[in-house]
C-alpha cells in the first residue's frame, strides 16, 4: 500500500520533476505540490533570496518543517521536491519515493535548451558554478539511488512518457 498514497519525486535540480509532475496530474487523480513553492510562499521570497540572505542551513531547516507537515497532513498527492529534499529523515513516511534520473551533462543540456533557460539557471543558486554542481550531483546521485523505491531514467524521454512510466511503476509497486 502506498504510504499516504503520496508520490515523492526526487532528483537533481533541473532533471524535470516539475514538468513530469504537471503531466502526471493530467493523466491521474493526483494533486501536485512543490516543496520549493511551499517554502517560497511561507517566506514570501524566492529560494535564491533565502540562500543569499539566510544561507543554505536555514533553507534546509525550512525543508524539514515542510517535510513534517507533508507527513502529517498531505495525502493522495504528487510531491515535487528540491534537489536536496531527499535528505529529510521522514522521507519514506511521506510517500513512495520516485527518482527521476539522468546524467549530469544531459540535465545541464536540457536546462540550457529550454526556452526559459536563463530564468531556470538564475533560480538555481547551486548551478552558478558548474564544477561545484557536478561535484554535488556526484555526491547526491548514489544517495538518490539508495533511497528511491522506483527509478525512472528521463534522459531520452518526454515528460509525457516519463509520467506514464511513473504511474505504471507506482501502480505495480503498491
Amino acid at each position: 500500500m502506498l504510504k499516504n498514497k503520496n508520490i515523492v519525486l526526487i532528483g537533481f535540480m533541473g532533471v524535470g520533476k516539475g514538468s513530469v509532475a504537471r503531466e502526471v496530474i493530467k493523466h491521474s487523480d493526483y494533486m501536485t505540490i512543490d516543496t520549493d513553492d511551499i517554502i517560497e510562499s511561507m517566506q514570501n521570497r524566492k529560494i535564491k533570496d533565502i540562500f543569499a540572505e539566510d544561507g543554505e542551513s536555514y533553507f534546509r531547516k525550512l525543508e524539514s518543517d515542510v517535510a513534517k507537515w507533508l507527513e502529517s497532513s498531505v495525502k493522495n498527492t504528487l510531491i515535487s521536491t528540491g534537489g536536496g529534499f531527499y535528505k529529510q529523515e521522514n522521507l519514506k513516511k511521506i510517500g513512495t519515493i520516485v527518482l527521476l534520473d539522468s546524467p549530469f551533462e544531459k540535465i545541464i543540456k536540457r536546462i540550457k535548451h529550454h526556452p526559459n533557460a536563463l530564468k531556470k539557471l538564475k533560480k538555481r543558486p547551486l548551478l552558478k558554478d558548474l564544477k561545484k554542481a557536478q561535484e554535488l550531483y556526484n555526491e547526491r546521485r548514489p544517495e538518490y539511488l539508495k533511497i528511491a523505491d522506483i527509478v525512472i531514467d528521463v534522459t531520452k524521454k518526454s515528460a509525457v512518457e516519463c509520467s506514464k512510466e511513473l504511474l505504471k511503476k507506482v501502480k505495480t509497486h503498491a
